[in-house]
């Protein structure tokens, strides 16, 4: 339309249509918009690199702007915040005790109940034969063991079974309170012994909330620990008490993620098992851990191929430049075409000086993208 305008005011002006349409052809050179089309797309594939580069597989370019925007950040404990490495640290009670957890666990796919077969190994642990198991999510597991219904899991379900634990109680806060996690093992009449594992925190895992922190993010732990123990893990690595949700079964996790959401958060979910999926899939945006399984990086809009906590900051660093990048972008490239195409309809620029100021705008938007690589080898 400028064009076409500078074509018929130069031309009924000057009465020179040649001037007058080498005019126009000038307008419609600057104005393309070449650079406008260049400023997001060129941005996301530098960013996307850069992530991919150090270990960061973004998705897409929905998902690394997401997460310039995030707010809160909510980290599953287990392999996020520690190794994913459990292991036993405190048996309290006989052998037969142990032979008990060991042959209930045989029957678990719970990292915790694998922790307690390998102890189980190691202490060459006996072997009953057991009939009916039982798995309750996030509450324990159960077995009938020569004639007897055994349970072991958490102080939450013994309350619920009206079992007493009080001769074990003192022990279990003990434990609790190093950060460990207490699974009692009750029989159909009262509780005969517990378990304590524990799983190392990650070394980088202080460090990376902070930075978390420092950024402007609130950060949050979902845990199925009981409170005391949660709250020790966090004190540990710098979360806040009001951050900390304990006791969190399997199933609920997405819930506590929907919950931030309502209250107006951006939520971004880091987290590495099968029971994670689900919140994953719900956060504004996923983070899965690259030695996790399978469905959680599926699931997730962005994989941590090295499964370091210091690699959820970087993600949102990289965001927060990649978006202030295509913001550059389009402000230089809307300058270009502001302020050539009063010039080029006046006559003060010909096609070929058009042209080339045309070039040097696209240049320019590629030569800002890539300095994306230059920011985050810093």
């Amino acid at each position: 339309v400028i064009a076409f305008i500078t074509l018929i005011a130069t031309g009924l002006i000057t009465g020179d249509w040649q001037l007058a349409l080498i005019h126009s052809v000038s307008v419609l050179v600057i104005a393309c918009p070449c650079a406008l089309g260049l400023a997001t797309p060129t941005a996301i594939m530098v960013g996307t690199g850069v992530g991919a580069r150090n270990g960061i597989l973004i998705k897409g370019g929905e998902a690394l702007e997401a997460a310039a925007h995030l707010d809160s950040i909510v980290l599953d404990k287990t392999g996020t915040i520690t190794e994913g490495k459990p292991k036993v640290t405190d048996l309290v009670g006989s052998k037969e005790v142990l032979s008990i957890f060991y042959t209930l666990e045989q029957a678990s796919e719970h990292p915790l109940g694998k922790a307690i077969v390998e102890y189980g190994k190691l202490q060459e642990a006996a072997t009953y034969d057991m009939i009916d198991f039982t798995a309750h999510p996030g509450a324990g597991i159960s077995g009938t063991i020569n004639g007897v219904r055994y349970f072991a899991g958490t102080r939450k379900r013994l309350i619920e079974l009206n079992l007493s634990f009080d001769e074990y109680q003192e022990h279990a806060l003990e434990l609790e309170q190093q950060g460990k996690t207490v699974m009692f093992l009750a029989d159909e009449k009262q509780v005969i012994g517990l378990i304590a594992v524990a799983d190392q925190i990650k070394q980088e895992a202080k460090q990376a909330i902070k930075q978390l922190q420092d950024k402007g993010l609130d950060v949050f732990m979902l845990t199925g620990d009981n409170k005391l123990a949660a709250e020790t893990i966090g004190k540990q690595v710098g979360i806040d008490p009001k951050h900390i949700f304990a006791e969190v079964l399997p199933e609920d996790k997405a819930a506590y993620v929907e919950k931030l959401q309502k209250d107006g958060k951006k939520v971004g979910m880091a987290g590495d098992g099968i029971n994670d999926a689900p919140a994953l899939a719900l956060a504004d945006v996923g983070m899965a851990m690259g030695s996790g399984t399978d469905i959680a990086m599926e699931t997730a809009d962005v994989t941590l191929m090295n499964s370091s906590l210091a690699s959820i900051a970087q993600t949102i660093e990289l965001s927060r430049l990649t978006l202030r990048k295509i913001k550059q972008n389009l402000f230089w490239a809307f300058v270009y075409n502001t302020i050539g195409i009063p010039f080029a309809a006046l006559g003060f620029l010909n096609p070929i000086i058009a042209g080339g100021a045309m070039a040097f705008s696209s240049v320019s938007v590629l030569l800002n993208s890539l300095s994306l690589n230059r920011h985050m080898k810093k």
